[in-house]
């Protein structure tokens, strides 16, 4: 697919305009972190970016996460999988979404909303072959979590936002106590540094500002404007990854 450019007008105050490009290729899911890029079609096919094009991997996956915890799956059955020595092994659990950019520590939430991570220690060694894995059921029901370095956030049923401060390696649970964040999203992700990106029902893509280790909750929110709809997004290295309403594959910065 032909690139193209696509520039918009700046915005002040609580907007701004990002310059995005269109590249090759179509997925209704994506996720960056540390240089590396996944993500899934409709037909749940299994896609890494590698330098200029997009190699596709076996299996099939309906949501697919990298981060310092490995890269990580779930498919259309709520199945766990993991990728180890290029072969998608599955493990323990059920889950429909699931984000591995805590640090070395994976979380996500089931079909009835209910909220799991898993510490460091079980979630760099698991190789598939353990009968039992230690997940760590949090209070709460959320319909869509993301982890960064030392806060989770999470979006329930009614859009509402919910942080989670004080999370570790080896505490990937945290605090155990939900601050509510004014704003509603319909997903919500955190990258590898900690920035937090969001998508609401209407198709906008928000950033959360004043994230930090000092103030995990962060300050306010940015409505980013940018050509078009938008329906999952994704942020690593300085570059925001946008799927558009239709599928279409946007690098913004």
């Amino acid at each position: 697919m032909r690139a193209s450019l696509l520039v918009l007008a700046v915005f002040v105050g609580s907007s701004l305009a990002l310059v995005c490009q269109e590249i090759d290729g179509r997925l209704t899911q994506i996720d960056v972190s540390n240089g590396q890029v996944f993500g899934v079609n409709s037909g749940n096919s299994i896609y890494t970016r590698y330098g200029n094009g997009w190699v596709q991997l076996p299996g099939a996956l309906k949501h697919v996460t990298v981060g310092p915890a490995g890269v990580w799956g779930v498919n259309m059955e709520n199945l766990i999988y993991k990728l180890v020595g290029g072969r998608w092994i599955q493990t323990q659990g059920l889950l429909k979404q699931i984000d591995a950019g805590g640090d070395q520590f994976v979380a996500g939430v089931n079909m009835q909303d209910n909220i799991f991570c898993l510490n460091r220690d079980a979630a760099v060694t698991t190789r598939g072959s353990e009968t039992s894995i230690p997940w760590n059921l949090l209070p709460g029901a959320l319909k869509y979590y993301s982890c960064g370095p030392y806060s989770c956030w999470g979006v329930n049923s009614a859009d509402q936002i919910f942080v989670m401060k004080g999370v570790t390696p080896d505490a990937c649970m945290g605090s155990k106590a939900w601050q509510l964040v004014p704003g509603a999203l319909s997903m919500i992700e955190v990258s590898t540094d900690g920035s937090v990106y969001g998508v609401n029902s209407a198709k906008d893509v928000y950033r959360r500002d004043g994230v930090s280790v000092s103030n995990p909750a962060g300050t306010g929110w940015t409505y980013l404007s940018m050509c078009g709809k938008s329906k999952h997004v994704s942020y690593d290295l300085g570059v925001l990854w946008v799927i558009s309403q239709d599928e279409k594959i946007l690098t913004c910065s």
